[in-house]
């Protein structure tokens, strides 16, 4: 990836919760403008405390990028306010499908209108209904009341109005249906080719996040272990056998031989 390129230069951060709990360790990590950029890893491996630390939303659960930085379009931003930041066009789409229960889906949408920068209201819904159909016959709904699956439309369409440069996508296909999953990472492949919004996607689905970006990232405790086209990881020994659960010869492996499975030194290193 050139550098010249890049929308988002991660170097070298630590993260700590509380001043003493040290939790990312010396994570880099670059995302060309207009790409899109998987990090994957197990529950508690610092993903989501990656994104709310480009996003500023660390602070808000006392913590703070200790070293390192972080620089999106060639400027710091790692002690940046999260309302500037958010103003500077990176939004971050929260795991586990944080609507507002008792607005209608059409409300809830126009919440992230209030950063919009150019265009009216009725062009971003105009814009958010183009991508996602399913929303129009929803739009009058109860938020609380329709499906997971049409609730993380509705947050990710939200997260569309605020006409972001940068969407940092937390877990959207957690608990959702795999006819809806598909659904979802459809729409957000084109709202990448078509918007040209960047995207940096958290999720544990790793074959699914290998299908949608060209270039991932992978986390262990705290630390970028390997990083690479998702053809070369998806090829990879490792990754198939302690994230696809998938055997040299491409046999299903149960979760007992995975979880006694030994990373090799150089993901320690």
């Amino acid at each position: 990836m050139e550098t010249s390129e890049a929308i988002l230069e991660i170097k070298n951060i630590e993260v700590k919760y509380h001043e003493v709990i040290l939790v990312l360790k010396g994570v880099s990590i670059e995302l060309d403008r207009g790409g899109i950029v998987a990090l994957l890893g197990a529950n508690g491996a610092g993903k989501s405390t990656t994104l709310k630390a480009i996003s500023g939303l660390l602070k808000t659960e006392d913590g703070e990028v200790t070293d390192g930085s972080i620089e999106y379009e060639g400027r710091r931003i790692d002690h940046d306010k999260a309302a500037n930041i958010a103003k500077a066009g990176i939004v971050q789409v929260i795991e586990g499908r944080r609507i507002f229960e008792h607005l209608t889906v059409e409300e809830n949408l126009k919440v992230g209108a209030h950063l919009r920068k150019t265009g009216s209201v009725k062009d971003g819904l105009e814009t958010v209904y183009h991508y996602f159909p399913r929303l129009v016959e929803k739009r009058n709904e109860v938020a609380g009341f329709v499906s997971g699956g049409e609730q993380q439309m509705t947050v990710v369409g939200r997260a569309l109005m605020t006409e972001p440069k940068l969407v940092l996508l937390d877990e959207p296909s957690m608990g959702l249906a795999p006819m809806l999953i598909h659904e979802i990472f459809n729409i957000i492949t084109k709202l990448n080719k078509e918007q040209k919004i960047s995207i940096l996607l958290v999720e544990q689905n790793v074959k699914l996040a290998l299908n949608v970006a060209p270039y991932a990232y992978v986390m262990e405790t705290g630390r970028i272990v390997m990083d690479d086209t998702s053809e070369t990881l998806s090829q990879n020994e490792d990754i198939k056998d302690f994230y696809l659960g998938m055997g040299g010869k491409g046999e299903k492996k149960s979760f007992r031989d995975v979880k006694h499975y030994k990373r090799r030194k150089r993901w320690l290193s």
